[in-house]
């Protein structure tokens, strides 16, 4: 019973040897992710990519408004076979915008996925590439309760991920 003793005692006094050396950092990835230089450049992609097609969007929005304005200023004055054209026409445009504007939610969340896919992936290797450079021996990132400034490393990432070439 006494060797046990001594023997657990032994390998905690080497583990907590082993643990005063360990070199532990934290990582805001939240943080990383609003103010990486790669996620302004991703933004404005997507705004280039998709602003015409949002721009048609409001053209088919105002265009309706016209004809509805039309619509309710005129139909008095128009006869029974103008109203049901008319109508139709609102119907049938208003369909076609609804359809329109699903289809531009699709195609900019999958657009704005895979940006987010790409970004995710070059700071995952800012977060590698700092570690190994400072000789990390682990890097914590989401759910930690708390962390001390001394070991936060998020600022250092936002320089790493600045300095990486596209």
């Amino acid at each position: 019973m006494k060797h046990k003793i001594i023997l657990l005692l032994g390998l905690l006094l080497t583990a907590n040897a082993a643990w005063a050396e360990l070199k532990v950092g934290f990582v805001n990835i939240p943080a990383v992710l609003e103010k990486a230089p790669q996620a302004e450049k991703a933004k404005k992609r997507l705004e280039k990519e998709f602003s015409p097609r949002d721009k048609q969007l409001l053209a088919q929005q105002n265009e309706i408004k016209k004809l509805e304005e039309r619509m309710g200023r005129d139909s008095a004055v128009m006869s029974d076979s103008e109203r049901r054209n008319l109508e139709k026409d609102i119907l049938g445009k208003q369909r076609e915008l609804k359809r329109s504007q699903q289809e531009f939610s699709e195609d900019f969340n999958i657009r704005r996925n895979e940006e987010l896919g790409k970004l995710q992936r070059r700071i995952v290797e800012a977060i590698r590439a700092l570690a190994k450079e400072q000789n990390y021996d682990l890097l914590l990132t989401d759910g930690v309760i708390y962390a001390s400034e001394t070991i936060d490393v998020t600022a250092q990432v936002k320089q790493k991920l600045t300095s990486m070439p596209e």
